[in-house]
């Protein structure tokens, strides 16, 4: 199985790439406690941000950001996490998907994900962040994963209602989702049988 992960975080450490590492060890963590390894590929979207505007200006990616574009593609499964700008992901963040095939994710399970200084700004993951994937047609998570400045620092373990807690749950829902993919074939039957499996599925 493929797992790509992007980062939109614009620092060096950031808690973006944090959260996104955190997520990440936890998908595979239940990958592969139910058999199925994972290869997992980092888009940091930083490093391409000139690829990116040279992409929206001239309509052809460089090769570096045509690399993070099929590995998009490719994944079997993907977490992504901005940073809140604005009461909003980040420009840099929407720039990304504005250069990806419309039917490129057609179908494709997606953890969202969202850093931001207060939990105020939570409900941009549902409010802005969904509604673009739902948008590109993935099937998303039902848990959004958003960690405030203040979650770092709290306790609990990946059984409690606190950061780690939602990162456990998400995961379990993005593995689930990426055992029970089927084989590609149309993109409407690719979304239709994820969306039928969702109801049914349970997440331990």
């Amino acid at each position: 199985m493929k797992l790509t992960v992007v980062s939109a975080g614009l620092s060096t450490p950031s808690s973006t790439r944090l959260l996104a590492d955190r997520l990440t060890e936890s998908a595979r963590g239940e990958l592969a406690a139910r058999g199925h390894q994972a290869s997992t590929e980092i888009v940091e979207l930083r490093e391409l941000a000139g690829d990116i505007a040279h992409h929206l200006v001239t309509g052809f990616p460089p090769p570096r950001l045509r690399a993070a574009i099929d590995a998009m593609t490719a994944a079997d499964g993907l977490i992504v996490v901005t940073p809140v700008f604005a009461a909003s992901y980040s420009g840099l963040f929407k720039s990304f998907f504005d250069v990806i095939d419309p039917d490129a994710l057609t179908g494709k399970p997606v953890l969202t994900a969202a850093t931001g200084g207060t939990a105020r700004h939570s409900l941009v993951l549902e409010h802005a962040v969904r509604p673009l994937f739902a948008y590109l047609r993935a099937v998303v998570v039902p848990t959004a994963v958003f960690a405030a400045s203040e979650d770092w620092g709290s306790g609990g373990d990946e059984y409690t209602d606190g950061l780690p807690g939602r990162i456990h749950r998400a995961a379990a829902e993005l593995a689930a989702l990426m055992r029970a993919r089927p084989p590609r074939t149309e993109p409407a039957d690719d979304i239709t049988a994820l969306e039928s499996r969702l109801a049914d599925l349970r997440f331990d």
